[in-house]
């Protein structure tokens, strides 16, 4: 995991044990930083999976998919934003990229030697995905611990994304590792136990 970026969003690469594949997941920004921590571990990238466009997400996709030539991975309905990024004021330029291999969830995928379930979670933005690799969770800005995505935002809708969270809640176990895009790690457990937003999903 790698912390990047001015709202310290989450990075991670992925690969199986002593694997010389792996996949990026929401390359957000310091493309040198992951480029170079790539180059140390001696992989290879298989891909880049986008969960979803808000520029904190995206800002180092152009220039890892360029330097490894992964395909990128991203949510069909958000392939606009992923070209041409939205940046607030203040936060500089972000470029953008036209991915190739655009996603719907319910697709499954095998990547660097990975099993890879998309799996539809909108409500933080309009088409986010969450990436099941080998039954842990790359959650984006769905969940989070002791929190959940904001829905204060462009296409963002907070009782779609509480459907989105219960569908990954009933589908998997309490030991799922959780891997949110800001924030620290977590288990669907730990959240089902102290999440408030999910306690009160649980008495609704």
């Amino acid at each position: 995991m790698f912390t990047v970026g001015q709202l310290q969003e989450n990075c991670f690469l992925v690969r199986a044990d002593g694997a010389d594949r792996c996949l990026v997941v929401d390359p957000g920004e310091e493309a040198e930083r992951l480029l170079g921590a790539i180059d140390a571990l001696g992989v290879a990238v298989d891909a880049i999976l986008v969960t979803h466009t808000h520029f904190d997400h995206i800002g180092a996709v152009a220039a890892l998919a360029r330097a490894t030539g992964a395909p990128v991975y991203c949510p069909r309905g958000e392939l606009e934003m992923l070209a041409e990024p939205l940046v607030p004021p203040g936060f500089g330029t972000f470029e953008g990229w036209q991915a190739e291999q655009p996603v719907d969830g319910g697709e499954r995928l095998e990547l660097a030697g990975l099993e890879v379930e998309v799996i539809a979670t909108p409500g933080h933005s309009p088409a986010h995905v969450t990436y099941a690799i080998d039954d842990a969770l790359f959650s984006g800005d769905v969940l989070f611990q002791g929190s959940v995505g904001r829905t204060d935002l462009p296409g963002a809708d907070h009782a779609t994304l509480m459907r989105s969270i219960a569908t990954l809640v009933e589908r998997f176990d309490d030991e799922t590792p959780v891997h949110p895009g800001h924030m620290g790690l977590t288990t669907l457990g730990r959240e089902r136990a102290t999440n408030p937003f999910l306690q009160a999903l649980a008495g609704s």
